[in-house]
């Protein structure tokens, strides 16, 4: 079974493709239940990647967040 790969992907709310951040993976969880959080109260949040980088992610101008796996072959997005 091939390495699951969690992935921040953050639709930003001017529009245009979405951004892709792999997260660190001890963080997933966290991060999957406070995003609705940072989304709702349009928070920065500084958010861990893979690679151990910091960055902060200003929420205000996030439209839709959510964690996916982006190793996962032939997904649609809503369908599984």
């Amino acid at each position: 079974m091939a390495d699951e790969k969690p992935t921040l992907v953050l639709h930003l709310v001017s529009g245009g493709e979405p951004l892709l951040f792999s997260v660190h993976p001890d963080d997933v969880a966290e991060l999957t239940k406070q995003l609705y959080l940072y989304l709702d109260h349009g928070s920065v949040q500084t958010i861990r990647t893979r690679e151990d980088v910091n960055m902060q992610v200003n929420f205000a101008h996030v439209a839709v967040a959510y964690i996916d796996d982006l190793q996962r072959k032939g997904k649609v997005f809503g369908l599984h």
